[in-house]
C-alpha cells in the first residue's frame, strides 16, 4: 500500500487546515485502521489520532485533543485529519500510515504502511 499524505501548508495562529491521506495501487486500506503522525524538526515522531478501519471509533494525542479532527471515506479510499484552533507547537511533517492487519484493534495497531509527510507550517 502505497500513501500519499497532501493539504499542508503555512497558516496563522488559530486557523485551519485539512489534511488528505490518499493511497494508490492497487489494494485499499479500508479494513485497515488508520493513523497520523507528526514529527518537528530534533523531536521523535508523535502520535496525532487514528481512526478505526469502520470508522466507528477515534482516538487523539493529548496535545490535539479538541482541536484535530480525523475521518475517513472508505467510498474514496481516504482519511482526513481536520486540523482547528492551530498553535505554534503544531508545525511539523505530517504523515499518515495504516495498521499491518486487517480489522485490527485502534489501541494495538501496529502502524506498518506509512506514506510521504505533508509539512504544516503555524505562524505567529
Amino acid at each position: 500500500v502505497q500513501l500519499q499524505a497532501s493539504g499542508g501548508g503555512l497558516v496563522q495562529v488559530g486557523g485551519s487546515l485539512r489534511l488528505s491521506c490518499a493511497a494508490s495501487g492497487r489494494r485499499t486500506f479500508s479494513d485497515n485502521v488508520m493513523g497520523w503522525f507528526r514529527q518537528a524538526p530534533g523531536r521523535e515522531r508523535e502520535f496525532v489520532a487514528a481512526v478505526s478501519w469502520n470508522g466507528s471509533t477515534t482516538r487523539y494525542g493529548d496535545s490535539v485533543k479538541g482541536r484535530f479532527s480525523i475521518l475517513r471515506d472508505n467510498a474514496k479510499n481516504a482519511v482526513y485529519l481536520q486540523m482547528n484552533n492551530l498553535k505554534n507547537e503544531d508545525t511539523a511533517v505530517y504523515s499518515c500510515a495504516a495498521d499491518r492487519f486487517l480489522r485490527g484493534s485502534i489501541w494495538t495497531a501496529d502502524f506498518g504502511y506509512w506514506g510521504q509527510g505533508t509539512q504544516v507550517t503555524v505562524s505567529s
